[in-house]
């Protein structure tokens, strides 16, 4: 095989890998979408592929309504005894970090 052969090939083989890859990314951008759509509370339509027309959605699939988002939670407070406590304890961790150390 000659060099310009080997250069085609290669070509070739780049090319291929490229649109495999490119395809890869659509799906990943997808499923990214997907997520931040279920994130946001939205309802998420199935990603569609360009060549397959969208199907009417069965009776199943029009009685499905979104799910509240559960994602703003109230956030957790400590009492004053807890963060005394655990800042105690960090404090008896440390100690005992630096006698070792100095040993």
């Amino acid at each position: 095989m000659t060099n310009t052969t080997l250069l085609l090939d290669n070509i070739a083989l780049y090319q291929a890998a490229l649109e495999g890859l490119e395809l890869q990314k659509q799906r990943v951008e997808d499923q990214i979408r997907q997520v931040r759509e279920v994130l946001s509370g939205s309802r998420v339509a199935a990603p569609q592929s360009e060549a397959a027309p969208a199907a009417a959605p069965s009776k199943k699939e029009k009685k499905v309504k979104a799910v509240p988002s559960a994602g703003k939670k109230r956030k957790r407070t400590l009492s004053e005894e807890a963060r005394t406590r655990i800042a105690e304890a960090q404090k008896k961790r440390w100690e005992t970090f630096r006698a070792a150390q100095n040993k």
